[in-house]
């Protein structure tokens, strides 16, 4: 599509632009090219033509499309080799035995978005693959309850319950004993069926008031089956990137962080194996970033890892980031 010398030029812009977030004149890259100026404007023209570059409003200079950054990371970039200071924060976060697993992904994590003053995510695995190991009732009135629900992995979850009417405590005890003793290994995505057609029927027969009981341990399991954990760091670095100086742009994206449905999009069309990247439209979070992302698997438990920012971003610096910590979390 283009010739080595466009493929060097659209290489100097789009790495120029991720550097200074300003377009780039001719008159720049006159020297590292020992071009004249007017064969690289016209070289530029030609990138704008077949849609890899943009001009801006408020200047002659260029700055990558979103087609030009996404030619730029097929065929161009070569990822980035980290220093020895960004090694050994994160070494010092894997060599640490006393994290847990999930621990140690939210803070080295929290470590890359210090680095690039982007926005990181972390999707662990959802609760659909952990089974019942018990579930525990604190009765805070007659009316009022937290349940406890504990499961094989370590997850805890608790669930403020708000009764429709009074109910008598030894009532909640017996439901509890009764869904412990038919719960306990169940896969929580199946919990509901087993609720309705083992628990319900033998409910029906020890607890008067088994059908408020039955509705608020339903909706409270079908909602921790839908629960996916979610652990974000550098939200406000957004605020840092000139792109997003506008106020209702910043306010748009940040009301997208707050909502679980459109982070959870991020886990979605994720391949098993490497770094995938998503500029601008390509992906459904919002047309005007860029989600650089990744799975890890570690003991059958899955989980996505995620960076966002500018499409002007350090795209050859953030794949070796991320390939790094999927690297120390799978070993």
């Amino acid at each position: 599509m283009i010739n080595s010398r466009q493929s060097e030029l659209l290489k100097l812009i789009v790495e120029n632009y991720i550097k200074t977030a300003r377009p780039v004149s001719s008159k720049s890259l006159c020297e590292t090219l020992d071009c004249s100026s007017a064969t690289i404007r016209n070289e530029m023209s030609y990138l704008e033509e077949v849609g890899l570059l943009e001009k801006t409003h408020t200047s002659s200079g260029r700055v990558p499309s979103e087609q030009g950054y996404r030619y730029y990371v097929d065929y161009i970039m070569k990822p980035k080799e980290l220093n020895g200071e960004e090694v050994l924060k994160l070494q010092q976060i894997f060599h640490n035995q006393s994290l847990v697993l999930s621990d140690a992904i939210a803070q080295s994590m929290e470590i890359i978005s210090e680095l690039t003053s982007y926005t990181s995510v972390v999707l662990g695995s959802s609760s659909k693959e952990n089974r019942i190991q018990k579930l525990e009732v604190v009765p805070i009135d007659e009316m009022r309850l937290i349940a406890v629900v504990i499961t094989d992995k370590g997850h805890v979850e608790h669930k403020d319950i708000v009764l429709p009417q009074r109910v008598d405590i030894n009532e909640v005890k017996q439901t509890v004993e009764l869904i412990n003793k038919l719960l306990v290994g169940t896969p929580i995505d199946e919990v509901s069926s087993k609720l309705e057609f083992e628990v319900k029927p033998v409910i029906g027969k020890v607890v008067k008031q088994h059908e408020v009981l039955y509705n608020a341990f339903y909706n409270a399991f079908n909602e921790f089956a839908n629960y996916t954990d979610i652990h974000f760091s550098g939200r406000s670095n957004m605020l840092k990137q000139p792109e997003f100086n506008n106020a209702d742009k910043i306010k748009e994206i940040i009301s997208k962080f707050e909502d679980k449905d459109i982070v959870k999009s991020i886990e979605e069309d994720t391949d098993d194996e490497g770094i995938n990247i998503y500029i601008g439209s390509e992906n459904e979070f919002d047309d005007d970033v860029t989600i650089i992302k990744t799975k890890y698997s570690v003991n059958g438990e899955d989980g996505t890892i995620a960076l966002i920012g500018p499409k002007r971003m350090e795209y050859d610096r953030v794949i070796t980031l991320l390939d790094y910590i999927k690297h120390n979390i799978e070993r």
